[in-house]
């Protein structure tokens, strides 16, 4: 890997790195199937959508630099009716095939006692509860986002890149995309991936165009599912982004990504690479992420109004060294 400067310096233009997303072995063939990619594809499309060195070598904030001042105030001119939809499933202590590992919630005030109080402990990374990664969390062959190293990361927390640095929040004018609407489906099957193509389809749809600093919600149906169905495991088939479409977000410079499950297609097809999507948005371009959003009211809502944008909140809490948080994003239309 390139140094950190060298990295974002010896990128090619914006426009050869859509022409190599448009001609990259990702793309679908003639029976729809997507063909599996290899360790080397995914080494290709990362050095050509890398950031390193794009806001200096001790950056440890990546795409939260894209979200200006001028961009706040564009989000909060998007609130007219004043209404707020939560992003977020409840918390829930109680164990299910999709929450294997659930909240720990203990009662520690005493009997008799003025005030109740508890302790809290949740694993919320994987499948079940958003949150938002920070840049320490994902790798690649040893280095983190900005080519901080790996070793960086100990028991003790992250020494670089923790969530600590997204203290400030995030405040941006979010799009959600409705891929099961735009396909006039209810939620996607398992397996299904989300292409630049649905992205680019879903704007033409929706009337909206992404751009610098947005925060761009997919849809694929998760929660929509779950209420139809009940729980269900998503570690063997899920829907979710595809590899293949990071660089048309890279050349839209996107903020925030985030979706209702754990942003990658599973399988992801991609040979040596687990999670691809994860690996080369957070670590090749310090892209902000955030699983397992709850965007069913968002799209009633969204349908409703009849407009896909809206200002889009979330703070992280700030624990020195922490990998992510979990969080409530707020939705304000």
């Amino acid at each position: 890997m390139k140094s950190r400067s060298a990295a974002f310096v010896s990128l090619v233009s914006l426009a050869a790195v859509c022409a190599w997303a448009a001609t990259a072995s990702a793309q679908p063939s003639s029976d729809g199937a997507l063909p599996t990619l290899t360790a080397a594809d995914i080494d290709e499309m990362f050095e050509r959508v890398s950031n390193w060195g794009r806001w200096g070598d001790d950056d440890q904030r990546g795409t939260l630099n894209l979200i200006t001042p001028e961009k706040r105030r564009q989000a909060a001119a998007l609130v007219r009716e004043g209404i707020s939809v939560s992003l977020s499933q409840d918390l829930s202590s109680v164990e299910a095939v999709d929450n294997t590992m659930p909240l720990e919630l203990v009662m520690t005030a005493q009997p008799g006692s003025p005030v109740a109080m508890d302790e809290l402990r949740i694993f919320y990374h994987g499948l079940t509860y958003a949150h938002i990664d920070a840049l320490c969390h994902a790798r690649y062959k040893g280095k983190a986002y900005n080519g901080f190293d790996a070793s960086d990361a100990s028991e003790t927390g992250c020494a670089t890149s923790g969530v600590e640095h997204l203290k400030d929040g995030v405040l941006s004018r979010g799009i959600l995309i409705d891929v099961p609407r735009l396909k006039g489906v209810p939620y996607l099957e398992p397996g299904t991936p989300v292409l630049a193509s649905d992205i680019e389809a879903w704007e033409q749809r929706a009337g909206v165009t992404i751009g610098p600093g947005d925060v761009v919600l997919v849809r694929t149906g998760r929660w929509a599912k779950r209420a139809d169905i009940g729980p269900y495991s998503l570690q063997g088939g899920s829907p979710g982004v595809h590899v293949s479409a990071l660089p048309l977000l890279r050349e839209r410079d996107v903020a925030v990504l985030g979706t209702d499950v754990g942003l990658d297609v599973i399988p992801a097809g991609v040979d040596g690479v687990v999670i691809p999507t994860h690996t080369v948005a957070i670590a090749g371009m310090g892209l902000l992420i955030i699983d397992n959003a709850d965007l069913e009211t968002l799209a009633e809502t969204a349908e409703r109004l009849g407009r896909w944008e809206f200002m889009f909140s979330v703070a992280p809490i700030p624990v020195a060294g922490a990998t992510g948080s979990v969080v409530n994003a707020i939705a304000t239309f």
